[in-house]
């Protein structure tokens, strides 16, 4: 029985070596890649599954699945090997799980089906292709992100989840938890694709199949920016009414008060000096392509981002303008309730074509009037197509987009540009 088994593993482990060294051959800007994940055998496991750093196989599994169909394990090899390549394990915490185990595996499926090989082939193929079909014409470029995104707004009915996993599971996910120590972080991960991606370039040259790797390459290694630490960009030095730790010795304090009675040595400063906000403007595009719903959402977070109390001054001078072609409103805020007040009875004016000079023009005019004592930054929410300023206006500036769109023009080199996902905006 023990030879038996023995066997059964030298076999399994064959046969994974096999599947490497094909993918190798016909993919070899993969050889990096290939090189990162390492194999080991798991018996009562999934076919394969990974946590990053290493491809795990069932050898019982991996025979079966290579005496049904030989293409089957290097198909699911290289499904494996994208998940990684593209960091669909990396943000398994921070969504649906669901939605997000069913969007990466249909992107990979779609990306190997558009690479067309032969050696991966697999007979169900036919029919895989005609959904991805159905499912480009809904969604466009098949992203796991842009998968996600659609399937969180449309979810599948049981009937048809089911067809979705028949034709595109291929792993276990299972492992995709994280981990607290990771051997593969997803920087190295990061290093491994963007070498993927210039090696790409050359070995598919004229080849057809490979856009929709790239789609995904560039999907998965474009920054990525934590709104709120953006934000941070927007605090101003000020005085805050709050002992300053710092320069106050509470040793000859007590020691004074313990001496002298009520008498104590050193007195504690009452200024300390923070960095908060005090002084900042939200514009808001109001052309035709900016959901209503969607700049509401993007309001509340950005004020809840902004008024925590450690990054919060009590007195604000807050301005909402909302603008498209021309200034259309302007609505000062200086506590909470005018927000909320904002926010529940507001409404959205414009819906024209887009023009963002008009609010700079507008803003720099309040600073001449002196509405700003300190202004420090602007922050455009806005699809970005429009007509920018030529000249810095002498404050920060950020241009917030709702999703990517290689069709947008590049905002202006004094501004900073940040791509907010919409389950980021919301």
């Amino acid at each position: 029985m023990e030879n038996k088994e023995q066997k059964a593993l030298a076999l399994a482990e064959q046969v994974m070596r096999l599947a490497h060294d094909e993918l190798l051959i016909h993919l070899r800007f993969f050889d990096v890649a290939l090189a990162g994940l390492g194999l080991s055998s798991r018996a009562g496991s999934a076919m394969m599954q990974t946590d990053g750093a290493r491809c795990y196989y069932d050898p019982v599994k991996v025979l079966k699945a290579y005496q049904r169909e030989p293409a089957e394990v290097p198909r699911t090899l290289l499904h494996v090997l994208l998940h990684c390549i593209f960091f669909h394990h990396f943000q398994y915490d921070k969504l649906d799980p669901a939605a997000w185990d069913l969007a990466a595996d249909i992107a990979v499926e779609n990306v190997i089906q558009e690479m067309d090989l032969s050696s991966v082939a697999l007979e169900e193929d036919q029919d895989r292709a005609r959904k991805l079909r159905v499912l480009k014409e809904d969604v466009g470029a098949l992203t796991a992100e842009k998968l996600y995104r659609y399937f969180r707004l449309n979810p599948p009915t049981p009937s048809e989840r089911e067809e979705l996993v028949r034709l595109f599971f291929r792993d276990s996910h299972e492992l995709w938890k994280p981990a607290e120590e990771l051997v593969i972080t997803q920087e190295l991960w990061k290093k491994i694709s963007e070498r993927v991606k210039a090696d790409l370039k050359s070995f598919t040259k004229g080849k057809p199949g490979a856009e929709t790797l790239e789609k995904n390459l560039e999907e998965a290694t474009r920054d990525r920016y934590d709104y709120g630490e953006i934000l941070q960009r927007f605090t101003v030095t000020g005085e805050d009414l709050t002992v300053n730790d710092d320069e106050f010795d509470y040793v000859y304090y007590t020691y004074g008060l313990r001496t002298y009675g009520n008498l104590p040595l050193v007195e504690p400063l009452e200024y300390k000096e923070l960095h908060k906000v005090r002084e900042f403007v939200i514009a808001i595009d109001t052309s035709a392509s900016c959901r209503g719903e969607i700049v509401k959402q993007f309001l509340n977070k950005t004020y809840s981002i902004l008024k925590g109390t450690e990054n919060f001054f009590t007195k604000i001078n807050v301005h909402v303008i909302q603008c498209d072609q021309e200034v259309q409103s302007d609505t000062k805020i200086t506590c909470d309730e005018e927000f909320d007040t904002f926010i529940k009875y507001g409404k959205l004016k414009g819906f024209g074509a887009t023009d963002f000079r008009p609010v700079f023009t507008y803003v720099q005019e309040l600073q001449r009037q002196g509405e700003f004592e300190n202004l420090k930054g602007l922050i455009y929410f806005t699809d970005g197509y429009g007509i920018y300023p030529e000249k810095s206006p002498g404050f920060d500036v950020i241009f917030a987009f709702l999703g990517e769109d290689e069709q947008r023009q590049p905002v202006p080199p004094w501004s900073l540009k940040v791509i907010l996902e919409e389950e980021e905006a919301l």
